[in-house]
Formats: C-alpha cells, sequence, structure tokens
C-alpha cells in the first residue's frame, strides 16, 4: 500500500525546490515551517489512509454510465465528500472566495500525494483547480461571484471541453458553435470528446468551460471563444435552478484510469429545456478565449507532470518492498540461509536505483517549476524572470515526468517478474494509468515543440544561458565539496551540461536561420536531455544540502548513480538533436 514520502517532498521543496529560502526571505508571506509541515502531513494521511484505499476498487469497477447518469466506484462519492470537508480544493484559491492563497509548491506537492493514492480520483480537483484559474483570472465580476465560492469549496466541480472528433490537438478546426442572445448570455451547441469528470454524481453542480465559435468568428484559433456553461443554471441566491441542455452521451472504454470518467459531451440538442442550446456565459472578451484557456492548460500541464511524478513514486514503493520480500537464486555475496531477497541481485538493485533518481529528478524540476510560478507572482521587479523561468520548465516538468512515470511503472513491472503482469499485484495499473500523461494537456511531442520554438528564445535566448549558467555553478558545488562518495560526479554533470549547452546553441542557430523543421526533428531528444541534466543538477543540490550536516550518504549515492547511469544517455541525446535533420530527411524518404 501506497504511504505519501511527506519527508522527501519536504526536504525537495525545501532544499531543492526554493522554498526555505523563500520562507526566510519573506518572500511567501506569513508562510512558516510549521504550516508547511501541517498541510504536508495532514495531505499525507488523507492520500494514505482515504484515498489510496479505494484506488483498486476504482481501477476494477470505474465510472459507470446507467440510465443517463454517471456513477462513480463504490466509496468515491463519500470520499470525495470528505476531500471538500478537508478544505483541499482551495489552497491556492483567492481568499475573497473561501480559498488559502497557499503558495502553489504546497498545492503540487499534495497534488503528488493525491495522484500517488488514485490519478483517477484526483483528476477531478485537478482540473476543478485549473477552472478556479481561469475564471478568476478572465471572469467577470458577475461570474465570479455566481460561480467561484462553490467551486473553490468544492461543492461544485469544474471541466475543460476543448476537442472535438475531428479535432485532436488542433484547435483552430472546431465546430462547436454559439450564438448571441439578448440577455447577454450564450447558447452553446457541439460535441466535446475526452471530457474528464464531465458528469458524475459526486457534486451537486458541474461547471464546464467549453471552447466554441461565434458566427461572426475570425477562422482558425483567432476565432474561438470561451464560455461557462454549468450543468444546472444558478438562481440568483445562488440555488440551483433548471437541467441545461447538455449530458453525456457515453463512457470511453480506456486503458487505464477507469475510475475518472471520460466523457463525451453534447450541448444543445434540446434534450433539456425550452428551447434547444446550452445556456452559457462569456469568459474573458470574444474571439479571444483561447488565450483564456491557456490559463487552464497551463495549470493542467504541470498538474500533469505531477501525475507523472506520483505514480514513479507509487510504482517505485510497490516495487522495493516487493523485492526486499520475494526471495529467488542466491545473489553474488549471499551468505544467508536458502535463497537471496531479489534486492540483492545487481540487476534488479540497477533497476531499483533508475527508478528512485528519476522520480526524484521529475519530483524536483515539477517543485522547481512551482517555485518558479510562486516567484513570479510575489517578487515585482524581478516577476519577468520567473515568468520566463516558468515557462521554461513547463514543458520540460510535464513531458520528462510523464515520460519519467511510463519508464518507472514499466521497470516495476520488471522488478515484479511474472507477478507483474497479473493484475493483482497492482503494479500493471501503475503502468495503465501512468500512460495517458504524455499524452493528455498536449502531447509530449507538443511540449517539445513548445519549449524550442517558444521558450528557448524567451529574453533573446538570455533566459536559457542564464539557467545554464546555474546549472553550471551546480557541478562547481559538487567539485568544491571534495566529499568522496561523489567520485566523477562533477565531471560527469560536466559533460552533460555541455552536451546541453551544444544541442541549445544548434537549436538557436536553426530557428534564427529559418530551418524550424530542422530544429524541430531533433526537439523531443532535447526536451529529454534538459530532463536527464536537471535531474543530475537537483539530485546533487539536495546531497549537498543533506551533507552539510553530516548526513545525505544515500543522497549523495543515488545523485552518483544518477550520474554515472542515467547522463550516459546525454551525448547520445546531444548527437540526435544535431542529427535530427537527417533523421528528417530518411523518414520522407521512407514513410512517403
Amino acid at each position: 500500500m501506497y504511504k505519501a514520502p511527506v519527508e522527501e517532498i519536504a526536504f525537495t521543496l525545501k532544499h531543492v525546490a526554493g522554498m526555505g529560502e523563500a520562507i526566510s526571505q519573506g518572500l511567501l508571506g506569513d508562510l512558516g515551517e510549521d504550516l508547511v509541515e501541517a498541510v504536508l502531513s495532514e495531505a499525507g494521511r488523507f492520500a494514505t489512509e482515504e484515498v489510496a484505499p479505494l484506488a483498486d476498487i476504482g481501477d476494477r469497477q470505474g465510472a459507470r454510465l446507467e440510465g443517463g447518469e454517471v456513477r462513480l466506484p463504490d466509496g468515491w462519492r463519500d470520499l470525495y465528500r470528505s476531500w471538500i470537508a478537508g478544505g483541499w480544493n482551495g489552497l491556492t484559491a483567492p481568499e475573497a472566495f473561501g480559498g488559502q492563497a497557499l503558495p502553489h509548491m504546497l498545492n503540487v506537492a499534495a497534488l503528488e500525494m493525491w495522484n500517488s493514492g488514485s490519478m483517477a480520483f484526483a483528476l477531478a480537483p485537478t482540473l476543478t483547480m485549473g477552472a478556479i484559474e481561469a475564471v478568476s483570472t478572465h471572469g467577470s465580476a458577475a461570474l465570479k461571484e455566481k460561480y467561484l465560492e462553490k467551486m473553490v469549496s468544492g461543492e461544485w466541480t469544474g471541466t475543460m471541453n476543448l476537442t472535438e472528433p475531428h479535432a485532436g490537438s488542433d484547435l483552430g478546426v472546431l465546430k462547436a458553435r454559439a450564438e448571441r442572445r439578448a440577455d447577454g448570455s450564450y447558447r452553446v451547441f457541439g460535441q466535446k470528446i475526452f471530457i474528464t469528470w464531465g458528469e458524475h454524481d459526486a457534486a451537486d453542480n458541474i461547471i464546464h468551460l467549453v471552447l466554441a465559435r461565434l458566427p461572426d468568428a475570425p477562422a482558425g484559433t483567432r476565432g474561438i471563444s470561451l464560455f461557462l456553461v454549468p450543468k444546472f443554471l444558478v438562481n440568483d441566491d445562488g440555488s440551483l435552478g433548471a437541467r441545461n441542455d447538455l449530458f453525456c452521451h457515453s463512457l470511453e472504454h480506456k486503458l487505464g484510469i477507469h475510475g475518472s470518467p471520460t466523457c463525451t459531451m453534447i450541448y444543445g440538442d434540446g434534450r433539456f429545456g425550452d428551447e434547444k442550446g446550452a445556456v452559457g456565459w462569456l469568459v474573458g472578451e470574444e474571439n479571444k478565449g483561447l488565450a483564456c484557456m491557456f490559463t487552464m492548460m497551463n495549470n493542467a500541464r504541470l498538474a500533469v507532470g505531477m501525475q507523472g511524478v506520483a505514480i514513479a513514486e507509487a510504482a517505485t514503493q510497490k516495487a522495493v518492498a516487493y523485492a526486499k520480500e520475494r526471495t529467488q537464486g542466491r545473489a553474488p555475496g549471499w551468505s544467508g540461509p536458502g535463497m537471496s531477497p531479489i534486492v540483492e541481485h545487481p540487476d534488479v538493485a540497477r533497476m531499483l536505483l533508475t527508478m528512485k533518481a528519476l522520480t526524484q529528478g521529475a519530483r524536483a524540476i515539477s517543485y522547481a517549476c512551482a517555485h518558479a510560478i510562486d516567484m513570479s507572482h510575489r517578487t515585482g521587479d524581478v516577476s519577468r524572470h520567473w515568468q520566463e523561468r516558468a515557462a521554461l520548465l513547463t514543458p520540460i516538468a510535464k513531458s520528462f515526468s510523464t515520460d519519467a512515470g511510463v519508464d518507472v511503472a514499466s521497470l516495476g513491472i520488471q522488478v515484479h517478474g511474472g507477478m507483474g503482469f497479473i493484475e493483482e499485484t497492482g503494479a500493471a495499473r501503475y503502468l495503465r494509468d501512468a500512460r495517458i500523461a504524455p499524452i493528455y494537456e498536449g502531447t509530449n511531442g507538443i511540449q517539445a515543440i513548445d519549449l524550442v520554438t517558444r521558450k528557448l528564445p524567451l529574453s533573446g535566448g538570455e533566459q536559457v544561458k542564464g539557467f545554464i549558467a546555474e546549472l553550471k555553478e551546480s557541478a562547481e558545488s559538487v567539485r568544491r565539496s571534495n566529499l568522496d562518495g561523489f567520485g566523477e560526479t562533477a565531471v560527469r554533470l560536466d559533460a552533460a551540461i555541455s552536451d546541453l549547452e551544444a544541442a541549445t546553441d544548434w537549436l538557436t542557430k536553426m530557428l534564427a536561420d529559418g530551418k524550424a523543421a530542422e530544429a524541430l526533428s531533433g526537439a523531443t531528444p532535447y526536451q529529454r536531455l534538459f530532463g536527464l541534466v536537471l535531474t543530475g543538477c537537483y539530485l546533487a543540490k539536495g546531497a549537498l544540502a543533506e551533507s552539510g550536516d553530516g548526513r545525505g550518504e544515500g543522497r549523495v549515492a543515488l545523485c552518483r548513480f544518477a550520474a554515472e547511469n542515467l547522463l550516459a544517455e546525454t551525448a547520445a541525446l546531444r548527437d540526435r538533436v544535431v542529427n535530427g535533420a537527417a533523421s528528417l530527411a530518411a523518414a520522407r524518404i521512407l514513410l512517403a
């Protein structure tokens, strides 16, 4: 059974991601270490004792569509009510609407624990939190007044309605339409697919944020508007009114996250109400809905990165526990009676260390991204630097962490051997759940496009150059420490950072020369290269932080393992970036 790693999470927040320094400098308001400890401890207890025990039930039963209504797995409705009672939905929400306005770092740490307990369950609050941010940032005063308090409390959940059967990730070809009404409202018509928690029986109302086109809208993404469309209309006194003209047509049958209802939603076909059309209200300005939705999408991308971290942590815990208990053969040097635990076998130990290194690296990257978001909101004159740092880290946090989740869950099955392929052990569920994360909220290939074409050029390339300079300082800190346990870690960090710098320079030149196709052919390897370098540097930062008080032998050993094993890949990734153009040419011949 999963046990929330509260101490490890707190350590990474304080000593690696930057929370400790921010608290000491007074950059996080009244936040103190006592409150951090209290929030993390209670979140860990809830995830361990209440969420995790229902994960297998959710996986086996799944969400069910019965008589036009979606039913959650046994116990999940009560679990969600407990979630509301705990006040977890409003950790970072505005105080004016009942939120706690705590730093984003605390929220993503809690999200990690919810998702480790059950990724399928945690998707509901994840989407609601994103919807809260979109409405609070772009909604009118009237919309905020009517909807935010119940959304912040969690009494009402939120969704994100983007894609349609023909569209995929190309939102410029959306066909959902909206019509103006004289009273300032709109009527929305169309079909949306892959709507997470689009219908369920846990909340009193569901607030859908829906992208659609007005009749006179420009073509493409410049003609998309965002509408708030509730399942139940809300009266002026806040009570629920009539059912709106929308419904869940069907549920997807998925590889994983079975407890999460993934819905096909129909808007405006006349099933409910006096006239056809789902009643909605504009969020932001007409034809500028995609910019509003990106507020929610950017929030969701980091949250999905946390899903990767969460699955990796849970899969690692399960694999380590199994490897310590399972006996098989006699490992070299084993002197005990009978067969040795498989954790003693060198190859199993290598797999477990790889799982731990990827998990801790992905956690640090994601928390560092959240730290940058917090600093961008709270540091005045230097906010642009932190806004750009958050923008640079977001696609890496989303892609590297979700890829790590898949890789670690797969290794977890391998550690279990044949039993890992059997559903009863629970190892397979982690891989099935993890596999969606590199796909949704912008595939990892789309994240790579974003990283290379939009984030590397920030401030004329100075943001990424400055970041690489900081990473070089990390390697130098390891060198100055003179700790024997690090071995050749500093040398390997230097080499990996040089690989990153060379790949960055090459991509920058390709973009400057107008060779976007050549640059993008190496974008995905570059994204992984960046993530591996960050993993090595952040593991080193954590090892140095703990070694200062006479501890940290295990952190130093894990950092050295990562440097000697994971960072060995960076030179090949650099070559894949630079040689991407040749790969592109070959693809055009072979795949024609």
